[in-house]
């Protein structure tokens, strides 16, 4: 999966398409009071919906998404990096 955010700050994260299964996300930034959001696109191909809590630290989340789209969105933090990984199990 290719990462979903690189050094970016504040806005919306271009979206990828999930293949389906068990992931992990995880996020790393300069985060001065910010967090970063995961989302997947809802079953009306308009509405993100957040999927989990927002990382406000440096760290990581596991989730189970069907097949679809997803992104990341920042608020405030800045250098933040992410990723969403297919995991096994």
């Amino acid at each position: 999966m290719p990462r979903i955010l690189e050094n970016a700050g504040a806005g919306n994260g271009a979206s990828f398409l999930w293949g389906g299964g068990r992931g992990m996300f995880s996020a790393v930034a300069t985060w001065g009071g910010g967090n970063v959001q995961f989302q997947y696109m809802g079953p009306d191909d308009t509405t993100w919906l957040n999927v989990g809590a927002a990382i406000s630290a440096n760290g990581f989340a596991l989730f189970e998404l069907p097949p679809g789209r997803i992104r990341a969105v920042v608020t405030t933090a800045t250098g933040c990096y992410a990723d969403a990984n297919q995991t096994k199990g």
